[in-house]
């Protein structure tokens, strides 16, 4: 999320241009921002907080992006909110694709081979005792 965060900031004057037009700043934003953000997002396992966390962030690129909008009625300049950005913005938001990446490799491992360890990992039980407390978010809950 760092990486993506310090390219978000690096690329502001270009996603705020108005001289880019808008389908190529998406384009920026999809192709170098979404990317270091989702490194790796295959094996996470996401709490609420984290996804409010991601979605905050996409928004926050997609106002950038799309910029503000003047309100008829009053003729003042306002920010987006999240449903005219997703209106505006039409492919799959970054929970969805982390989602679907996620079910993507959970079916590349379930057809692995029995002594490649990435499976071992998938299927096996972890022996000895558990901590105190709650159990901590596995990635099998998610998928």
């Amino acid at each position: 999320m760092k990486s993506g965060n310090a390219c978000y900031h690096s690329l502001q004057n270009l996603l705020s241009s108005s001289l880019l037009p808008t389908y190529l700043k998406i384009k920026l934003y999809r192709t170098l921002i979404m990317s270091l953000v989702l490194y790796g997002c295959e094996t996470w396992s996401l709490t609420l907080k984290e996804e409010r966390r991601l979605r905050v962030f996409e928004n926050r690129v997609l106002r950038r992006i799309f910029g503000p909008k003047s309100d008829e009625g009053t003729r003042e300049w306002r920010k987006l909110h999240d449903e005219e950005l997703n209106d505006r913005y039409c492919s799959p938001n970054i929970i969805w694709v982390i989602k679907s990446r996620s079910m993507r490799w959970t079916g590349h491992v379930a057809r692995m081979e029995e002594r490649r360890g990435v499976y071992r990992v998938l299927v096996g039980k972890p022996e000895g005792k558990r901590l105190l407390g709650r159990p901590r978010r596995r990635w099998e809950g998610n998928i």
